[in-house]
């Protein structure tokens, strides 16, 4: 019996020890797309920048920021405070927080919304490629990956470069401009895949709350998650096929962490219906 407990203690504390690495390397992938989207910045910042083109620029960042407070949220009501403590100032306190990591979501999907409306414009090169050599051109040369166009560079290009009109001074070729518009639209995928997923576990944490949630809502509600998550899924195994490493890393560990959330649910629902069967 003893041992029994002995290795059921180690098995929760692996379980927690996996699942708090995974919070904290989700953490350490803000500063990663931070990182990233500055470098992007440089080549799309221009005068008169207003709060909708910045959060466009920095979409990744805000929206991975946001999450995870709202991943730690979602931790703290299904895991670390008592249903009783859920009340009150605590309460109110954790419904503020959520409905500004909500709007900061939403902005972000729409950032991501502008991020491919980009790549839905544009037009041949203005001039021969090496014509543009010093003229501040840059190379598209991956969704949000540029270089200098330079005279060791610019012969690549060929005669069918185009121009990218809604940024400025960047030219790519016809490939490189497919992906970054397959690449865009993936992301609006994937963020609005993922806002469905918070909706449908808002409702569950809600209902959960107030008695229960009823069967049958139960098996429609995991009928969209496995479609949800299968969506996302996709959008991993893409990003990875497309060599975006940083992109399919923070979504492997996005579906680990909801993974754990998901369980968190689970157990907590056992948990009530134990106590509703022994109350009876």
């Amino acid at each position: 019996m003893e041992s029994t407990k002995a290795s059921q203690g180690l098995g929760q504390t692996l379980y927690r020890a996996a699942k708090y690495l995974i919070y904290g390397l989700l953490t350490l992938n803000i500063g990663l797309f931070l990182q990233e989207e500055l470098l992007s910045a440089q080549h799309a910042l221009s005068d008169g920048q207003n709060l909708a083109s910045l959060i466009q620029l920095f979409s990744a960042t805000l929206d991975t920021a946001a999450w995870v407070v709202l991943l730690l949220l979602f931790e703290l009501e299904t895991a670390v405070i008592p249903d009783e403590k859920l009340v009150g100032s605590t309460k109110w306190v954790i419904h503020g927080v959520r409905i500004l990591c909500g709007a900061a979501i939403v902005s972000a999907c729409m950032g991501y919304v502008g991020e491919w409306e980009v790549f839905l414009a544009s037009a041949p090169s203005p001039a021969s490629p090496c014509e543009l050599v010093g003229g501040r051109w840059s190379v598209l040369v991956d969704f949000d990956e540029f270089i200098a166009l330079t005279a060791a560079n610019c012969r690549e290009l060929g005669a069918t470069a185009l121009q990218v009109t809604r940024l400025d001074h960047v030219i790519a070729t016809p490939a490189a401009f497919e992906s970054a518009y397959d690449l865009a639209l993936v992301d609006v995928i994937n963020a609005s895949a993922w806002i469905l997923v918070v909706i449908l576990l808002e409702i569950e944490v809600r209902l959960q709350l107030h008695g229960g949630v009823p069967s049958q809502l139960q098996w429609l509600m995991n009928g969209f998650k496995v479609v949800l998550y299968t969506t996302l899924a996709l959008a991993a195994v893409y990003w990875g096929i497309e060599g975006e490493f940083l992109d399919f890393w923070d979504a492997a560990l996005w579906l680990f962490a909801f993974v754990f959330i998901e369980l968190n649910v689970f157990a907590w629902q056992q948990e009530l219906k134990s106590q509703g069967d022994k109350s009876s």
